[in-house]
């Protein structure tokens, strides 16, 4: 008890800190994980973001390499289909030209190996093709009786049973066609230019009035003279007989005069007799006028226009020249013979000789 009261006495413990929880312990542990685990996941998305820069670049720059290629191929594949275009159409010109030639082989072979029936039927049916074709344009029937007549000859030389038939047939054709009177229009030409180069001497209507006139002054005759007094009758009878005769001379002179003065005539159609000498040179020259067009529209079968133009130049000869005149009557009768001849006429086709031919190729 001695020794505890005379030791030192003890110093009290000093005041302690106040203690940390429990749990910030395992808190500081779990964000020092956290940190780490989030530090990890950085460098695996950073080395991962890397990799993937690095495929692109390597895919970039494998892609740019095709392209490359790819550019290289085409422009090679565009010059290989140029020139396969270029060679296939070498080749369609070829064979154009060896289709042709081979079409012409076959058709000289066919028509070396025609028999000499098939030939003349062939050669006459392309002649009468040939006619009609000229009959059409020209309206002539001299090209198709040309035509049936050298098939007529041909056929009769040949003397072949198998084409009596179309001999028979081409002669029937034959009469048909010339039983047609065609228009001869080289003819009728002739005569429209025969009519125009008369128009300038036709006598006008007022003209062939004062020649009749004229004539009729001449034709007057004189008053019938007294014969002259002999010497032995004396000095007044002969002065009494040159009075008369003056008298006479002054009569007739008189009457003359008068019946130039005072005219009393009929006149149908007044407006012929007032034609100048200035209208009847413009009357002439449309009058040649539709003349001409009578006669163009005859080289163009167009027979209706020509009748009219016909019609309208004989009423211009009726109205304003002299009807009795010999050259008015002659061109009044080449204007009626060409009315009369200009009509449409057509020329028979020849069927009968077409079905016949038709017939012979068919083998009937």
């Amino acid at each position: 008890m001695s020794e505890d009261t005379n030791a030192a006495p003890v110093p009290p413990a000093p005041a302690s800190a106040p203690s940390a929880p429990a749990w910030a312990g395992p808190l500081a542990i779990a964000l020092l994980l956290i940190s780490i685990a989030a530090l990890a996941l950085a460098w695996q998305s950073h080395a991962r973001q890397e990799s993937f820069e690095e495929l692109l670049v390597r895919r970039l720059e494998a892609g740019q390499a095709d392209a490359s290629a790819a550019k290289a191929n085409a422009k090679s594949a565009q010059d290989l289909a140029r020139d396969t275009a270029a060679k296939v159409a070498l080749l369609d010109a070829r064979l154009a030209e060896v289709a042709l030639q081979r079409a012409q082989l076959e058709e000289l072979m066919q028509s070396m190996s025609r028999s000499r029936d098939e030939n003349i039927v062939n050669d006459v049916e392309a002649a009468l093709r040939v006619a009609m074709q000229q009959n059409s344009i020209t309206g002539s029937a001299e090209p198709l009786v040309a035509a049936l007549k050298q098939a007529d000859e041909r056929l009769q030389r040949y003397k072949q049973p198998r084409l009596e038939g179309i001999r028979r047939a081409v002669v029937r054709d034959l009469d048909r066609v010339k039983a047609v009177s065609v228009v001869d229009v080289s003819t009728l030409t002739i005569k429209l230019d025969e009519a125009a180069r008369l128009l300038d001497e036709l006598p006008l209507l007022n003209d062939a009035r004062a020649a009749k006139r004229e004539s009729t002054a001449k034709a007057v005759p004189k008053p019938a003279s007294k014969p002259e007094p002999g010497a032995d009758e004396g000095r007044f009878a002969q002065w009494m007989w040159r009075m008369g005769q003056r008298w006479d001379t002054f009569a007739a002179s008189a009457w003359s005069e008068t019946r130039d003065l005072v005219r009393v005539t009929r006149i149908d159609r007044p407006e012929g007799a007032l034609v100048t000498p200035e209208q009847g040179f413009f009357l002439r020259e449309n009058l040649k006028l539709r003349l001409l067009n009578a006669r163009l529209a005859l080289l163009s079968r167009q027979f209706d226009t020509a009748q009219s133009d016909l019609r309208e130049s004989q009423e211009l000869l009726a109205r304003y020249f002299d009807p009795v005149g010999r050259k008015v009557t002659v061109v009044n009768e080449l204007l009626r013979q060409v009315a009369g001849q200009a009509r449409q006429v057509n020329v028979p086709r020849p069927d009968d000789t077409l079905a016949a031919l038709a017939a012979a190729v068919a083998g009937r």
